[in-house]
């Protein structure tokens, strides 16, 4: 082999090796650096459905929902562990108070806690079947800083 064929080949292996190596470093550093607990949740829940604020329910009842997620309300909304670990924590942290008397589960559904229904208490039930509205779930048919975990009533619209 000649002397300028094998420095060409030499460089190229040289660049290769470089560039494999920079791309497992890169990959390396990403799998070691901590999973954001705040963005792994809103990535995750905001993907199907607003990212519920975690004070709207207890921690027992955050914790049974990431238990369930195989079949999340009929769908499967499961996620890879590292990504469980930190948005359970996330959750856990910043959760509603517990509920006051105990049950034999923790409730699910946001909308079947008493503060929700007594907040909603004044609404006919035909409002909830609205097209614009659909579900109980769906803060942000009335309210626009639902996304946001802005519930207030002053900024309350119902469509109609």
């Amino acid at each position: 082999m000649n002397t300028r064929l094998r420095m060409i080949t030499d460089a190229i292996v040289w660049a290769l090796s470089s560039v494999f190596l920079l791309v497992l470093l890169a990959t390396s550093a990403e799998a070691a650096a901590p999973l954001d607990g705040a963005s792994a949740w809103r990535e995750e829940c905001s993907s199907c459905h607003i990212a519920f604020p975690p004070r709207l329910l207890p921690a027992a009842s955050w914790q049974a929902l990431l238990g369930g997620l195989d079949k999340h309300f009929g769908v499967d909304a499961s996620t890879d562990p590292a990504h469980g670990a930190a948005i359970s924590q996330y959750l856990a942290a910043h959760a509603g108070p517990a509920t006051k008397s105990p049950a034999a589960s923790p409730p699910l559904r946001i909308t079947t806690q008493g503060w929700f229904v007594h907040e909603h208490d004044e609404l006919a039930p035909s409002v909830w079947a609205r097209p614009a509205v659909r579900s109980r779930a769906n803060c942000s048919a009335c309210h626009a800083g639902a996304e946001r975990g802005q519930f207030d009533e002053d900024s309350v619209r119902i469509p109609k």
